[in-house]
């Protein structure tokens, strides 16, 4: 846990209760890191148009994030029938507590949802273009393979892209893969991310759409206090003594950020080509 997103007050706690050979794996690849906290599609949910333009791209890392720790959760505990006591009795603690927060959520409501659901409500909310995504969820439903779903769903090239390589990390059954992906290019960073998005989005005339606010709010304190701890620990555990172990977890956790650096991209990209188009309309 680094000083990306902490709080001061908090920061030397987290430090220390960060594994040492985590903290070495967090060095290796701050300037991944750096470059995606510092991300400048940020600054750009500066009105109604652009937010529901980042959001038609973040809603696939929303989706994504779920595959990676359900990827874990298969892996670490036993999800079949009939049932028997299946890996690291820590390791399934860690991972079942992390599922029960990410699926079954406090909606702020007085009921519970998912967080890929939450974000869904959200963009219905503010009418920002969900399409491709419900598209997507209805063709996996009906069992198409994901690369199907996505042709037919024909999201955002930069998401299509993203999707694919989190599958091929899923793909790859390197469960320190898989954990660097789910911790490094999500728990650790998104508490910061997403505070920069709220603090943009109640600096304007966003303010009413209460539950795009909510997931975020929900988030940064949920990952920040409790998600992303608990993943440190996963990763020093599933990567133990194994030298290989951790350079597959340096690797992927590299990737990954990058991946999603070139999600926020795509972004970017989309925001001020519609800037564009809307200065020549004027013009």
């Amino acid at each position: 846990m680094t000083s990306f997103w902490l709080a001061d007050r908090n920061r030397s706690e987290a430090e220390d209760r960060t594994p040492p050979r985590v903290r070495e794996l967090l060095a290796n690849i701050e300037d991944a890191r750096e470059a995606l906290v510092s991300h400048p599609v940020y600054a750009r949910v500066d009105s109604v148009r652009n937010m529901h333009t980042f959001m038609s791209f973040h809603i696939w890392a929303v989706w994504d994030f779920m595959c990676l720790l359900k990827g874990l959760q298969v892996n670490l505990s036993c999800v079949q029938v009939p049932w028997f006591p299946h890996g690291d009795r820590t390791l399934r603690r860690l991972v079942n507590e992390i599922v029960v927060a990410e699926e079954t959520d406090e909606d702020g409501k007085g009921g519970y949802a998912a967080h890929f659901e939450l974000y869904l409500e959200a963009m219905d909310q503010c009418g920002a273009n969900a399409g491709p995504t419900h598209r997507f969820i209805d063709a996996l439903r009906r069992g198409l393979e994901v690369n199907a779903a996505l042709e037919l769903a024909n999201p955002p090239e930069g998401a299509r892209v993203f999707s694919k390589d989190t599958c091929d990390i899923l793909a790859t059954g390197s469960l320190p893969a898989i954990a660097a992906a789910f911790t490094f290019g999500r728990e650790d960073v998104v508490p910061l991310m997403f505070q920069e998005i709220l603090d943009q989005v109640k600096r304007c005339d966003l303010a009413q759409y209460d539950r795009f606010i909510y997931y975020l709010d929900r988030h940064i304190a949920v990952d920040a206090d409790e998600h992303g701890p608990m993943a440190f620990e996963m990763v020093d555990l599933i990567c133990g003594d194994d030298p290989n172990n951790w350079a597959q977890a340096e690797t992927a956790a590299r990737r990954h950020i990058e991946s999603r650096i070139r999600l926020w991209d795509g972004a970017l990209e989309a925001i001020e080509q519609q800037g564009e188009a809307l200065m020549r309309k004027i013009a």
